[in-house]
């Protein structure tokens, strides 16, 4: 299929632009598979939400930038290989590649099939993560409305399963749009956790809409089912 100029012309502003960042770069150097390592490295360096010993949940993982990094995050010394010290699953409906340690599931989250399955990787589904970090974002139509509908709903998905999984004291942190829908994500993160941080990192380009919410610490109603014993306490 041909494809028009004024494509190519956009295509090539694209691939000028992505060669030459310096996170591309940076990435390139220190064997990341993706730019996208950094903005998850300036949200835990700004608020400390990993740490040795963690259990973590990758959500929208491919093609694995962010479980490269919280791989590091629970290697002794941030080394690339070694024991892990904690646990990672990630999760995309895309594949993606191996990381030594790493647990993968292929499959739609929004989905509930796949969401057991997410469940019994986790011994049965009981309440054991420190972190929940969602990178997921659906295929934008350009339609305002229902562009919103589908990043609220994948946001709202996030924080569900986080209710569900989530220590007293764990954080979860997704990836949303500024646009229609924002404000009342903020919200609701706002009705379940004692902390919430609206953080726009440096690696996210700044002509993109992107932003993270970052919710720390459950609020004690949203808690009231979940057990509080080896719970670790977040700035």
């Amino acid at each position: 299929m041909k494809v028009r100029t004024q494509s190519k012309k956009v295509d090539k502003a694209w691939l000028n632009q992505h060669v030459n960042d310096p996170y591309v770069k940076q990435a390139q150097r220190e064997g990341y598979r993706a730019r996208a390592a950094y903005k998850l490295k300036e949200i835990d360096e700004a608020l400390g939400l990993v740490r040795p010993g963690d259990h973590v949940v990758d959500l929208g993982s491919t093609p694995g930038a962010w479980s490269q990094y919280l791989r590091r995050r629970l290697i002794t010394g941030g080394a690339a290989a070694g024991s892990l010290n904690g646990r990672i699953i990630a999760l995309d409906l895309l594949p993606m590649e191996p990381i030594e340690g790493v647990q993968f599931i292929e499959g739609d989250f929004r989905e509930e099939a796949v969401l057991a399955q997410l469940r019994q990787a986790l011994q049965g589904g009981s309440a054991q993560l420190d972190l929940v970090v969602s990178d997921m974002a659906p295929n934008l139509s350009g339609i305002d409305s229902a562009d919103a509908a589908r990043i609220s709903h994948l946001v709202e998905l996030a924080l569900d399963f986080a209710l569900e999984q989530l220590k007293p004291g764990g954080a979860l942190v997704v990836k949303l749009f500024h646009g229609s829908g924002y404000d009342e994500l903020v919200r609701l993160f706002q009705a379940h956790f004692k902390v919430v941080k609206k953080i726009k990192p440096k690696a996210s380009r700044p002509q993109s809409a992107e932003t993270f919410l970052v919710g720390i610490g459950l609020k004690p109603q949203a808690q009231a089912s979940m057990p509080s014993e080896g719970a670790k306490a977040r700035p």
